[in-house]
């Protein structure tokens, strides 16, 4: 018999009792079944043996001399690298309080002396069930976990290397900005361009606010990576024709956190803006967005700038889950979240200012459709 996770392996059941002829039965029970089994003629036997062969399960007797079945279950729960292999107590003991010791210390199972063949087989066989796919899962997250550091330090090193190539060419660099924040988007062409308005949007408000113009030129060029955290996302949430549902919510909020982490600790300002953009750009003025939490002026003035831009530019634009909404509509969704989505301050140097607003999404618009043109006729 093998395990149903990965056939090729061959469980390990480790049987630890100080009397030899109960090793034996045991063992000449498990065999024929397929499995290796490994004796331990105590429990200071079983700590150190545990250490250099990890089994699958382990059937451990209570009453041995120096180290008990107890403190082993205690000693072994503690280790995290051992804390998932299933323990069965074998004892001849049959006093409630014992059997509640061993649940409190971590125990997984029981067997009463003298043990059946059959119950022994059915016990192991389902506990084996459980510690691989136990296996599987963990193995699944620390794949999952490793792909992920793998594409975040793959984009770090990349945004480097930009970083330096931006000193030197400080003038080109919002196009090679625009073009890498599409990585994030490259599956769907009806984003390709949200993030040239809403870039220039978000810099338009940055201006009327009376920023800097420092401070505008580097909104401008790290507003287009608000959703690089996007990368991280399943293709299966990210492209869905449809509503998220419950469970899928959370998993797509983490972009903001991924897009952070991407941009963390750079040396060029408009990078560690970025970062701060991609972290706070759905947090609502009265603390209902996301991740944080975060209220009022508790969020970075440029987060508050970017969320009124990106929504804009995502309610005027058709999407595959949902159709444009005109101007009105879209403007009057601006308004209504006024104090509560939005900053009032920006939300009024929008108003303020529509006109032009309008006038830097139909060309970036023309624009984008232009290059569509390009791209398409330079296949043909």
């Amino acid at each position: 018999m093998t395990s149903d996770m990965n056939p090729d392996k061959i469980p390990i059941v480790m049987v630890v009792d100080d009397e030899a002829l109960n090793r034996k039965l045991i063992t000449a029970m498990l065999t024929p079944q397929g499995y290796q089994v490994i004796q331990a003629v105590d429990g200071r036997d079983c700590l150190r043996k545990i250490q250099e062969n990890p089994p699958d399960l382990i059937l451990l007797d209570i009453m041995m001399p120096e180290v008990n079945g107890f403190e082993v279950v205690k000693s072994l729960k503690a280790e995290e690298k051992f804390s998932l292999i299933p323990i069965v107590m074998v004892t001849a003991l049959g006093d409630v309080n014992d059997r509640v010791q061993a649940l409190e210390v971590g125990a997984d199972d029981f067997l009463t002396k003298p043990v059946d063949r059959m119950e022994l087989r059915a016990r192991v066989r389902s506990l084996l069930k459980v510690k691989a796919y136990n296996d599987h899962m963990v193995n699944y997250r620390q794949e999952l976990e490793f792909e992920v550091r793998r594409r975040t330090e793959e984009i770090q090193e990349t945004n480097k290397k930009l970083a330096k190539a931006h000193e030197k060419l400080r003038g080109a660099s919002l196009e090679t900005i625009f073009r890498l924040s599409r990585a994030a988007e490259f599956k769907d062409e009806d984003t390709g361009a949200h993030i040239i308005s809403m870039s220039r949007i978000s810099a338009r408000l940055a201006e009327r606010l009376k920023l800097s113009p420092a401070t505008v030129e580097s909104i401008l060029y790290a507003s287009p990576m608000h959703d690089i955290g996007k990368i991280g996302i399943p293709d299966r949430i990210l492209l869905k024709n449809g509503p998220l549902n419950e469970e899928e919510w959370p998993i797509m909020r983490l972009h903001t956190v991924y897009g952070g982490k991407i941009l963390e600790n750079s040396d060029i300002g408009f990078l560690r803006l970025g970062e701060v953009i991609a972290r706070t750009h759905h947090e609502k003025f009265d603390g209902s967005g996301y991740p944080n939490g975060l209220k009022g002026q508790e969020i970075p003035l440029a987060g508050r700038i970017v969320s009124v831009a990106d929504v804009f530019d995502a309610l005027m634009s058709r999407r595959p889950y949902k159709r444009a909404f005109t101007l009105e509509q879209a403007v009057t969704i601006i308004e209504e979240g006024r104090g509560r989505h939005f900053d009032p301050q920006v939300v009024d140097a929008f108003m303020a200012d529509l006109d032009e607003i309008m006038r830097i999404w139909n060309s970036s618009q023309a624009e984008h459709s232009s290059e569509l043109r390009e791209t398409l006729e330079g296949r043909t």
